[in-house]
């Protein structure tokens, strides 16, 4: 009886009395704890952590109205570039084909339109007085073997009155594609639009 009544007995098992007692009530509480954080994990699975900053000020709202309105005054002019380059490339080719359609008609003007030069004249010359002193029919059935160009030449060198003969003569004469009235029509229309110096002028 003694040994229970001594204090250092009594001393250990009210320690161990405490601490049974309080690891008791700490497992107890740790449950809980440890129950609640599981519950609050299982709650916020899925959900996206809050950013890092959470302010919003007037001047980054003006700023962000501001650059929608460069973003679409940029896309605006843009398009405007768009438009205007697209009209540049078809204006572009309505001018090519304008070009080439005027070159074409140049170069059939040039080709009807006959010069005659310096170094030519006096041989042509010559051969205009020789056709105007024979008789049309001899003088167009020369011509016959002739081209245009060098025809003309010939009967702008004479006189009219030697030159309406020939074209009456071509007008009866017929050859395998019918009369020459067309090759007479042919020729006046060249002989309009011939050139010469002064001095090849009858």
């Amino acid at each position: 009886m003694k040994l229970l009544r001594h204090p250092i007995l009594i001393a250990i098992v009210a320690l161990c009395s405490g601490l049974g007692t309080g690891m008791f009530v700490y497992w107890r509480a740790a449950q809980k704890i440890v129950a609640a954080l599981a519950e609050a994990k299982g709650e916020n699975k899925g959900v996206k952590p809050e950013k890092g900053w959470d302010f919003w000020t007037i001047e980054i709202d003006n700023l962000t109205s501001e650059l929608k309105g460069e973003k679409e005054k940029i896309r605006a002019e843009y398009t405007q570039l768009e438009q205007r380059s697209a009209q540049l490339a078809a204006e572009r080719q309505e001018l090519e084909k304008l070009r080439a359609v005027l070159e074409k008609m140049r170069q059939e003007i040039t080709g009807r339109v006959i010069e005659i030069s310096a170094d030519e004249q006096k041989n042509l010359r010559t051969l205009s007085q020789t056709y105007s002193a024979i008789t049309p029919k001899a003088a167009v059935a020369i011509m016959r073997e002739m081209d245009d160009a060098t025809v003309v030449k010939i009967l702008f060198l004479m006189k009219p009155d030697v030159v309406s003969p020939i074209f009456d003569e071509m007008s009866r004469t017929a050859d395998a594609s019918g009369s020459l009235a067309k090759r007479a029509a042919a020729l006046s229309e060249r002989l309009r639009l011939i050139k010469a110096t002064k001095s090849a002028t009858p």
